[in-house]
C-alpha cells in the first residue's frame, strides 16, 4: 500500500469532518485575508491529522457551534497540508505561536483569543466544546 495515498485518506477524512460541520476551508493566503478581515466573529479552527488532539478538535468544532451564541463565520486551515493559508492565518495570531490542532477567535479582524494545542490535547471533546462555548458567551451575539 502507497503510504501517502493511505495518508490521503486521513486528511480528506479530517477536511471533511470540519466542513460537514459548516466550516468554510480557507486554501490560500488570499482566502484568509478575505475571511478574518470580515466585521463580526470568526472562529479559526486550525485543523491537523495530528492522533490525539485532532481527534478532540473536531468534533468539538463540529458540536460547540451547536449553541445559543456562536460566531458570525466559521472558517478552517489546515496546518500541514494548506501550509501558505495556514500560514497567513497565524500571521493574524498575535501573541499566540503556531499551534495545531487549535481554535482563534477574531473580531473585526484582530485575534480576542486561542485555544491552544496543549489546551485541547489534554481535554475532552466536551470539555473543549465548554471552552469555546464560553469564549462565545463572552465575544458573540446570539445566533
Amino acid at each position: 500500500m502507497d503510504f501517502n495515498i493511505y495518508m490521503q485518506d486521513f486528511v480528506n477524512q479530517a477536511r471533511t469532518e470540519i466542513t460537514d460541520a459548516g466550516y468554510e476551508e480557507l486554501t490560500t493566503p488570499e482566502e484568509v485575508d478575505q475571511a478574518l478581515t470580515r466585521k463580526g466573529t470568526t472562529l479559526v479552527a486550525v485543523n491537523s491529522i495530528c492522533g490525539c488532539a485532532g481527534g478532540v478538535a473536531r468534533p468539538a468544532a463540529a458540536n460547540a457551534v451547536h449553541y445559543d451564541y456562536r460566531p458570525d463565520h466559521l472558517v478552517t486551515v489546515f496546518a500541514g497540508q494548506d501550509r501558505e493559508a495556514t500560514e497567513q492565518a497565524r500571521s493574524y495570531f498575535e501573541g499566540f505561536p503556531p499551534s495545531s490542532p487549535s481554535f482563534a477567535l477574531m473580531k473585526d479582524g484582530k485575534i480576542v483569543t486561542m485555544i491552544e494545542r496543549h489546551e485541547v490535547e489534554s481535554s475532552t471533546p466536551v470539555e473543549v466544546v465548554q471552552q469555546l462555548q464560553k469564549l462565545f458567551d463572552e465575544h458573540c451575539e446570539e445566533y
